[in-house]
């Protein structure tokens, strides 16, 4: 498996690796693709990893 890390990869790449993700779950996910491609947008523009705006979505929802 290829690295999905930013240095390791081009703006296009992180664009189609959000938009495959959110493909696999649009299904059991009414309208929410939309706004989890705004939340992935830091990670497309390069500014945040992945795993770091995962870890900070699991923290806010754990603490509803």
């Amino acid at each position: 498996m290829k690295s999905i890390l930013i240095k390791d990869t081009t703006s296009e790449e992180r664009e189609r690796i959000v938009a495959d993700s959110i493909g696999k779950i649009n299904g059991s996910c009414d309208g929410c693709a939309a706004g989890l491609a705004e939340m992935y947008q830091d990670y497309i523009d390069g500014r945040k990893e992945i795993r770091d705006i995962n870890m900070i979505f699991a923290h806010d929802i754990n603490r509803k």
